[in-house]
């Protein structure tokens, strides 16, 4: 009778989550995800051709994790944008390593910035334009770009611990560049 695989395929790819999450993605490497796992390097390649596949799956269980993380975020505000930057905002604070590989890594063309913080099928930015009232469908990407590259400042001011307002001043801040910014569109 053949002996059972202890070692499978989610054993090695919840492992590398792990790894991810906790030491980043330069650190997802087959020694240490071996050791992290309990075994030799051996299994891993006999699921995995090499690293690189391995690191595309761990890529798409990051953004699974992260449409559920923003799907799962409190909607406070009425303003349009304002959650979703407190969401993108919280979550490089809270998963620093994820965020890392998502937003600050290159990127290919099936995974472009928008595509990520869109969501795969949540639409979370088309729910937001589709909030701000008499919006030039136009302008509608401009208006994003505006936004996007604001949020995404303090998202990567929050990485490196230099993002320092509370959650209300945030919101406030968040709250007036956005109302200027959709006043003329």
């Amino acid at each position: 009778m053949a002996r059972k695989e202890q070692i499978t395929k989610a054993v090695i790819l919840n492992g590398a989550f792990e790894l991810l999450k906790e030491q980043g993605e330069e650190n997802v490497t087959a020694r240490k995800l071996a050791a992290h796992i309990g075994c030799s390097t051996q299994p891993i390649f006999r699921v995995y051709d090499n690293m690189d596949a391995l690191k595309a799956e761990l890529f798409d269980l990051a953004r699974d994790f992260y449409d559920d993380y923003c799907l799962n975020h409190k909607k406070e505000s009425a303003v349009p944008f304002v959650d979703l930057g407190l969401c993108y905002i919280q979550f490089a604070k809270e998963e620093l390593n994820l965020f890392r590989m998502l937003f600050l890594s290159p990127h290919d063309e099936e995974n472009t910035m928008y595509d990520l913080i869109n969501g795969k099928e949540n639409g979370f930015v088309i729910k937001e334009l589709k909030r701000v009232h008499n919006l030039n469908m136009d302008r509608a990407q401009m208006l994003f770009m505006k936004i996007f590259i604001f949020i995404h400042g303090m998202a990567c001011m929050a990485t490196s611990g230099e993002f320092d307002l509370s959650k209300d001043e945030t919101v406030q801040f968040l709250t007036e560049i956005i109302e200027n910014f959709t006043k003329n569109q």
